[in-house]
């Protein structure tokens, strides 16, 4: 199914799906296989030891694929230095960069008459705003359905998507319990021109270090089996219920402080369960869209498969509209 917008003319893809920055996951083979089947892929970049490591991902995907790919920067994590990471990008000549977390504005003085596009992540109108001032090329709404980090305000993807679209002219693109074809045209129905998906790629084939543990506990999952962590220390993501997130709610409710917590909330934690599916030691991000996943297959079937739903509704719409 064709479908131009403006976030595909933006970016030069093909369908207006961008794949989720993905700590600890998105690396060339998923990156790659999503670009491939007409999305944008994306590399994260603080999710990889260093420069020269992110560097080497990015020409994997290069060898895999001549089209449009991003790689993103999740750049609130505790301070850590991002510079010398954004630095290899520019290098490397990526075609988009999209940040996530933290205050994007270091990296837009970096970027300046760096020909690149610019996607910001926000979980707020006022987010999305200031985005659009710092020179974003389009910002990527996220709402409190959504896997790993959200907004402090418990908004939905719904409801964001038309405020940010009544407040910015840049595109837009809904990112948050959207799995299927049917979430990509109800968010171009309220004003997005495009979307993100996290949950719904880590449950792919060429989601290759996910463990079969973390892919297997996102089928088994319903919409009821995710649960909002860190809300105590201003900082909330949704992952999977488990005992270890039951340890986290508890320590929240008893030291709400990010000491008491860092053990329980570290990339540590959380790679001992999507790597080695130690759920009793560690814990997953995941969405509410987990409710809409049950099977693992290849990204480009994936993708054939949101097409036959995006104009299923299509034909729906015009038959209502005769």
């Amino acid at each position: 199914m064709e479908m131009k917008t403006r976030l595909t003319e933006l970016l030069q893809i093909e369908k207006p799906i961008i794949q989720g920055g993905l700590a600890y996951l998105a690396y060339s083979d998923l990156c790659a296989a999503v670009s491939n089947a007409g999305g944008l892929g994306q590399i994260t970049a603080m999710s990889l030891p260093g420069p020269e490591e992110l560097r080497e991902e990015i020409r994997k995907v290069r060898e895999m694929t001549s089209r449009p790919f991003g790689v993103n920067f999740a750049i609130g994590q505790h301070g850590r230095p991002f510079e010398h990471m954004v630095q290899v990008a520019i290098e490397e000549k990526v075609p988009v960069i999209t940040m996530t977390g933290g205050n994007p504005a270091p990296i837009f003085e970096m970027l300046k008459g760096v020909p690149c596009k610019k996607l910001v992540l926000v979980a707020a109108v006022r987010q999305a705003v200031k985005a659009q001032e710092l020179g974003a090329d389009a910002v990527m709404v996220v709402g409190q359905e959504g896997g790993g980090h959200l907004g402090r305000d418990d908004v939905s993807t719904q409801i964001l998507i038309r405020k940010v679209a009544q407040a910015v002219s840049i595109p837009i693109v809904a990112s948050g319990g959207i799995a299927d074809g049917y979430g990509i045209m109800s968010a171009l129905a309220l004003g997005a021109d495009g979307v993100e998906m996290g949950t719904r790629f880590i449950a792919t084939k060429e989601c290759v270090h996910a463990s079969v543990a973390y892919k297997q506990a996102i089928l088994d999952a319903t919409e009821q089996d995710t649960v909002v962590i860190k809300r105590s220390i201003g900082a909330p993501a949704r992952a999977l219920k488990s005992t270890w997130t039951e340890q986290i709610l508890s320590i929240e409710d008893a030291t709400p402080t990010y000491e008491a917590l860092k053990d329980f909330i570290s990339g540590d934690a959380n790679k001992k369960f999507i790597y080695d599916g130690e759920h009793e030691h560690g814990f997953g991000w995941a969405g509410q869209a987990v409710g809409l996943i049950d099977d693992v297959p290849a990204v480009a079937e994936l993708f054939s498969r949101f097409d036959k739903q995006m104009k299923e509704v299509q034909e729906r719409w015009c038959q209502n509209g005769e």
